[in-house]
């Protein structure tokens, strides 16, 4: 049975619980402090200090550029690869054995989900749906304390069962043809519309679902495989969160890793991981 917890007993342990569906949110780090202090202080420059605030997403076309700009920033600077590295180091990982995915800004904004340019944000979706390996570790780190409804849910009874989707439309090669603003996510209004994003194509049965609440630069880990969904936000206020992503390159070798239980994308996104050390 899947479970939130709070502690592991090694890193061998951790992944394996992982790839067996248990979800780990667990106390921040100095690095995971660190990286929101440094991603608050470019919010607060761009928007102000109540950055959180819904006046701040009124003028929408500034806004995404604004967060276009912090978003490339965020993902391709060295500065924050290093960050994650050591992040990933003090939670355990041999980064000699790790590739990682950089971090990407997140935005739920007030009502996004009433924006057709935004919809794929509430998708509900496995990671590995975008040509991930099935030993893929997701973390996410949230910039504020939220409440439980500021976030999102994990359906564990779909964790090793499949639902009706279209995945085998996401060919990651066809992605980043171009360059990677897809990859980096959101770098283009119009994006929501226009590229294909995986989704499900029919219903499931969405009666047992794990929610969680978060304090400030805590860390989420889940298996990319697992099935979930963003919540829809009416708070009048703004959600900001990281994510990034890693695998352990041992696991992905030896094919070890969550089970695929209808995952049918195309290509590898790990030729473009970068190194842990």
């Amino acid at each position: 049975m899947t479970q939130l917890k709070n502690s592991f007993s090694g890193n061998a342990q951790l992944r394996h619980q992982l790839y067996h569906g248990d979800l780990f949110l667990l106390d921040s780090e100095a690095s995971s402090q660190y990286l929101v202090d440094e991603i608050k202080d470019l919010l607060i420059d761009s928007f102000g200090e109540d950055f959180r605030h819904e006046r701040h997403s009124s003028d929408a076309a500034l806004f995404f550029e604004k967060i276009s700009f912090l978003r490339k920033e965020i993902y391709l600077n060295e500065r924050f690869h290093k960050i994650l590295s050591q992040l990933i180091a003090e939670v355990g990982f041999d980064c000699s054995k790790v590739s990682f995915d950089p971090a990407r800004l997140r935005v739920i904004s007030h009502k996004g989900h009433d924006n057709p340019k935004a919809a794929p944000v509430y998708y509900a979706h496995r990671d590995t749906w975008y040509s991930h390996s099935q030993s893929l570790i997701s973390w996410w780190v949230p910039l504020n304390d939220l409440d439980e409804e500021e976030t999102f849910v994990f359906y564990p009874d779909y964790f090793s069962k499949q639902v009706p989707n279209n995945s085998e439309i996401f060919n990651y090669d066809h992605w980043v043809k171009d360059g990677w603003d897809l990859k980096i996510g959101w770098q283009n209004k119009n994006d929501g519309i226009k590229a294909q994003y995986p989704n499900l194509t029919g219903n499931f049965n969405d009666s047992n679902e794990i929610g969680f609440s978060c304090k400030e630069a805590q860390n989420l880990l889940f298996a990319g495989a697992h099935f979930h969904k963003t919540l829809k936000q009416e708070l009048h206020k703004t959600r900001f969160s990281l994510d990034f992503r890693i695998v352990h390159l041992d696991d992905h070798q030896q094919g070890t890793g969550a089970p695929n239980a209808d995952n049918r994308s195309q290509g590898s996104t790990i030729k473009d991981y970068f190194s842990c050390v």
